[in-house]
């Protein structure tokens, strides 16, 4: 009876790895989080690959918002102090009329770093869609990249 015990056993163990190995995910060299950015800058935004559907209403598009995104964030000061860096989403309604409703801060890192991505946010301006689109964008924290605005205040 241990005997077949130990071989179901045995049967059940190969019959797990073998599975585990065949949903295991291939590794991903070149995923949006490990590859640089075409205009990293520090802070604003570092998505190679990912798009901003809204980024298409905005003169210049995604590269251009982003641009224009980096170069008016400021790091808060006691983000700074606190070397607090992340994601901040900010989601929004953009009207038919290129106007901007419904701001709200869905994820912030903290020491500031809400109040400062709203305030950016808000000082974009849109090209008129057809119909209104709900959309969130995501502002990134970093510190102690050379050549930006992250450490500057």
């Amino acid at each position: 009876m241990k005997k077949i015990m130990l071989s179901v056993l045995g049967l059940a163990l190969a019959a797990s790895s073998v599975h585990a190995q065949a949903t295991k995910p291939a590794p991903n060299t070149t995923s949006p989080a490990q590859a640089p950015s075409q205009t990293e800058q520090g802070t604003g935004l570092n998505h190679v690959g990912a798009s901003i559907p809204v980024a298409a209403y905005y003169e210049g598009g995604q590269e251009a918002m982003y641009a224009f995104i980096a170069k008016e964030l400021k790091y808060p000061l006691m983000a700074k102090r606190n070397r607090m860096q992340g994601r901040c989403i900010v989601s929004f309604t953009l009207n038919p009329d290129g106007t901007m409703q419904g701001i709200k801060l869905v994820k912030q890192v903290g020491g500031g770093t809400g109040e400062e991505a709203l305030r950016v946010v808000r000082l974009l301006k849109f090209k008129k869609p057809e119909y209104p689109i709900l959309t969130s964008l995501p502002i990134d924290f970093k510190l102690g990249v050379t050549g930006s605005n992250a450490l500057e205040n």
